[in-house]
């Protein structure tokens, strides 16, 4: 039997102050919008962001003193308890401003922007202070800016992936480095993630929408959220086809490698064109768009299942609009929503509830599986064939040109096969709980996936105030294995974790 672990906990608090520091300055910023838009609880954000940057200062400021040097096991509990610390701080505005007066349910709220689900129990989100509305659409920015920050800093010295396979906190093989520099590197990706931010947010605005939900529903965008300051999500704006083909434009650049954008700025567009994933995710949008499309513009009354104006430009732009919107919408895992796709036929339910496991790029601030993975088992799966008749012969599997270890294989087949045993236990807990058949394998896929809508009494136009306290406290724990890779944080339940040997 192994001793107890010796941690370097200095460090750890260290790192979840400087954490808290982060939040409370966004809290802040938050309070500054309630005062532009004086919608009466400016007090209450301004105290909420004080006291946690108060409480984040002296942790640092106590553990200042600790040991520079991390190891893999610090690593892992300061990713995997550091969402936990964001979101239990983050919740303290919905609770502060009575917003949403039930921790259970604020927590529920701060997890799913946090990990950029999109899930929310609000049932009239218009009615929510701006300040409030503001605050819930940062933890969906500042998730998808830490998932940037993860991928390239932390979890490559955790081994899982890294950079001998760059990936948003996920095993992607593509060794790619912007710069030498990780600090660096990530400093680059933020440029662009801040940058198309930006750019969404005006062009948004140029088409009609208010600053307010310009800026809202950018951050939402690029960090594959899918919070929306409306009811109806984007359907709101159905009228307005450009608003939609829009965040279409930024929600595939979102649900893309963020390496490929830098090399695109950098004129590198051969590296883009030419990455196998970027084709993969690409072809993958194409098709699915193509086959939704045929079938609500031949089966589908976009009439009952869009919620206002769904024909604008006629049916046949209407059809492959929603078919788009839709289709990106749940492979890049941001859960937008135009029209309720569970009314588009049985086989575009099943369709749906199939793209909720293939994910975004690596690298990218998609949740899922991830394309990369789908790739490598796909060609492995192919290699089984050869390796049966030749079972001699040396197959390596190859990404980009470049033979992949076999190690990084076992990895990814590994990751596949944790990830379907999650879903079933994850839809088996909301069985549990006297949730139906269709409802409890679609929030179990959405939540794991990080996507937001799911099926059922759960679906697209509705949201999950209705289920019951355990089981959005299972939901958000699915949404956290989800967001972190699994690994991250299912390592932590394993007792040889805490031994030293």
């Amino acid at each position: 039997m192994g001793k107890r672990l010796r941690l370097n906990y200095k460090i750890i608090f260290y790192f979840f102050g400087l954490l808290l520091v982060f939040n409370g300055g966004f809290i802040l910023l938050s309070a500054l919008v309630s005062l532009i838009y004086q919608d009466g609880v400016t007090l209450q954000l301004v105290s909420s962001g004080l006291g946690i940057l108060i409480f984040g200062l002296l942790g640092m400021i106590n553990h200042r003193n600790h040991n520079k040097e991390m190891n893999k096991r610090e690593g892992y509990i300061v990713v995997a308890f550091g969402w936990i610390v964001m979101s239990l701080s983050g919740a303290i505005p919905y609770l502060a401003t009575g917003a949403i007066p039930n921790f259970t349910n604020a927590f529920f709220e701060t997890m799913s922007g946090f990990t950029t689900t999109g899930a929310s129990i609000l049932n009239d989100i218009e009615i929510v202070p701006k300040g409030v509305l503001f605050w819930r659409s940062l933890t969906h920015w500042i998730g998808g800016m830490g998932i940037i920050v993860l991928a390239v800093a932390i979890l490559p010295l955790l081994g899982i992936g890294g950079m001998q396979l760059f990936a948003a906190e996920a095993p992607g093989p593509s060794a790619d480095k912007l710069h030498p520099r990780i600090t660096d590197t990530a400093k680059r990706l933020w440029l662009i993630y801040f940058g198309y931010t930006a750019a969404e947010t005006i062009l948004l605005q140029v088409a009609g929408m208010s600053f307010f939900d310009a800026i809202n529903h950018s951050m939402c965008t690029l960090s594959t959220g899918g919070f929306s300051t409306k009811n109806a999500s984007v359907a709101y704006w159905n009228n307005q086809p450009i608003i939609q083909y829009i965040i279409i434009a930024f929600m595939f650049l979102a649900g893309s490698n963020f390496v490929l954008s830098y090399f695109a700025f950098k004129g590198k567009v051969q590296k883009v064109i030419h990455d196998e994933e970027f084709k993969l995710y690409f072809k993958f949008v194409a098709i699915f768009t193509v086959i939704a499309a045929l079938i609500i513009y031949f089966r589908a009354d976009l009439t009952v299942s869009s919620i206002d104006h769904p024909m604008v430009w006629g049916k046949g732009e209407s059809a492959f609009r929603h078919a788009l919107f839709q289709v990106l919408s749940v492979i890049t895992t941001t859960g937008f929503v135009t029209a309720d796709y569970t009314l588009w036929t049985p086989f575009l339910v099943v369709f749906f509830f199939g793209l909720m496991f293939l994910g975004g790029s690596a690298g990218s601030t998609a949740g899922g599986v991830k394309v990369v993975r789908h790739l490598v088992l796909i060609k492995n799966g192919f290699l089984e064939f050869k390796r049966t008749l030749h079972p001699n012969a040396i197959l390596p599997v190859r990404y980009n040109k470049r033979a992949i270890s076999g190690d990084i294989v076992f990895n990814i087949l590994g990751f596949f096969i944790l990830y379907m045993i999650a879903f079933i236990i994850g839809a088996l807990g909301f069985s549990m709980m006297g949730i139906n058949f269709e409802s409890s394998i679609g929030i179990a896929a959405s939540s794991l996936g990080n996507v937001g809508p799911a099926l059922g009494q759960f679906g697209p136009v509705n949201n999950y105030a209705a289920l019951p306290a355990i089981g959005k406290w299972w939901c958000s724990f699915l949404m956290l294995i989800g967001r972190l890779e699994l690994f991250t944080v299912l390592i932590l339940l394993t007792p040889f974790f805490w031994r030293n040997r």
